[in-house]
């Protein structure tokens, strides 16, 4: 609930705090929370530059000091004061960026590696639907963005493919005792008379022997209508797309810079060896081969983790679409004999 109310009010700006808890038999447990304390960023900076900087706040070494404060005070009151990871909002999915990671490396590589990092999805967990997931860094991704280097080379030795970046955990929500006092104690009396079959959806929302209770239901899974969170994450989904086909052409563009420097080198090599051929000839010392070490510059290969986390991101967006569109497709099937009076369902 602390993670839930933080992420909401921050909205949209990226909310970020710590988590607190103890492992318990190889089995991580939360059971506590508190947030990062909020950056005064310049006036004249945007929404985005603000939730970069929000977004960077786990490793800033300020709350760093604000975080170890935090959990001596709650061993003080003898509460779980280990630091278990971080947990962070986003909206739409999109978390799979660089700042997650640094953040994530950073809990992983100074504290213990099995820290986790908790995504709540604020735009997701609006439509009905709690969105809470955690992950963490696979071995083989830390061990890599520990050397560094992303290249084509080093990618192929180690054998890393953008599906490595992030774990999955599995993630089981368990209600606090004093909120299951809570839920026990809120009147719920039932009806006393038959109640009748609504005509439609609209009847049923409108229903007092409903909409009076405390834990009154949801209707909203009986909407016909499509989702807009499907129609902007696929909007997103095409974005990431576009991304990636970038990220492709600096790459090809670095590929042809690097084959006509080479063309370059071994002109120059073949003209060098005729030049010192003839000089022997002519019983002349030689001259250096080695001289296009200093003459030519071979092109920097560009780094291959943007377009890995880019990867991942658009694997993220997909799970999404297909989670929405098995979601539609099952209420169009189940009314399908309303839509199409003529065929049999």
């Amino acid at each position: 609930m602390k993670i839930i109310k933080h992420s909401a009010q921050a909205f949209p700006t990226t909310a970020t705090g710590s988590l607190v808890g103890m492992d318990v038999d190889g089995l991580l447990q939360v059971t506590n929370s508190f947030p990062f304390p909020a950056i005064d960023a310049p006036a004249q900076d945007g929404q985005d530059n603000q939730s970069n900087h929000a977004a960077a706040a786990p490793r800033a070494k300020a709350n760093a000091a604000y975080q170890a404060e935090m959990i001596k005070f709650l061993r003080e009151v003898n509460v779980d004061a280990n630091n278990v990871g971080w947990y962070t909002s986003t909206s739409m999915g999109s978390f799979i960026n660089a700042n997650t990671i640094e953040n994530q490396f950073f809990y992983q590589k100074e504290l213990n590696e099995r820290t986790v990092a908790l995504v709540y999805d604020v735009s997701r967990s609006s439509q009905g639907g709690l969105s809470l997931k955690a992950f963490r860094l696979s071995p083989a991704f830390v061990a890599a963005y520990r050397e560094g280097k992303f290249t084509v080379e080093s990618l192929q030795k180690n054998g890393l493919r953008y599906q490595d970046i992030l774990v999955e955990l599995p993630l089981t929500i368990h209600n606090s005792h004093l909120l299951t006092a809570l839920l026990h104690q809120l009147p719920a009396q039932p009806a006393k008379e038959a109640l009748e079959f609504p005509p439609n959806v609209a009847a049923l929302k409108s229903d007092p022997h409903l909409t009076l209770q405390p834990l009154a239901p949801n209707f909203d899974a009986l909407d016909l209508s499509i989702d807009p969170y499907l129609e902007k994450t696929c909007d997103l989904l095409l974005e990431s797309i576009e991304n990636h086909h970038t990220e492709l052409n600096n790459h090809q563009y670095y590929q042809r810079s690097l084959a006509r420097e080479q063309a370059k080198i071994t002109a120059w090599q073949q003209k060098r060896k005729a030049e010192n051929a003839s000089r022997v000839a002519a019983k002349q010392p030689p001259l250096p081969e080695d001289e296009w070490q200093r003459l030519f510059k071979l092109p920097q290969e560009p780094s291959r983790l943007e377009i890995l986390l880019n990867s991942r991101q658009v694997e993220q967006y997909s799970r999404q679409v297909d989670s929405f569109t098995a979601t539609v497709s099952g209420k169009m099937f189940a009314v399908r004999s309303n839509l199409l009076p003529g065929e049999a369902p």
